[in-house]
């Protein structure tokens, strides 16, 4: 397992963002913000991934999910 690589990705859930903007304040890089009171990430592939807007989501809307599929 050493040099295993483990890829995630950020999702949302939109129907479950109440637009509390928690996630949006605690993102270290800026890719969060709301649009129509709903989270939508501005760009992927700045994500650092380090979970911060998952942890804070009081609602579960916003999410790392593991990619077992890498090639």
């Amino acid at each position: 397992m050493a040099n295993e690589k483990v890829n995630k990705e950020l999702k949302t859930v939109k129907e479950w963002c109440k637009g509390c903007n928690i996630c949006v304040e605690f993102c270290p890089v800026k890719i969060l913000e709301l649009k129509d009171d709903k989270i939508h990430i501005t760009d992927k592939e700045k994500c650092i991934k380090c979970g911060l807007c998952e942890l804070r989501c009081p609602d579960y809307a916003i999410y790392l999910e593991v990619d077992n599929n890498e090639k």
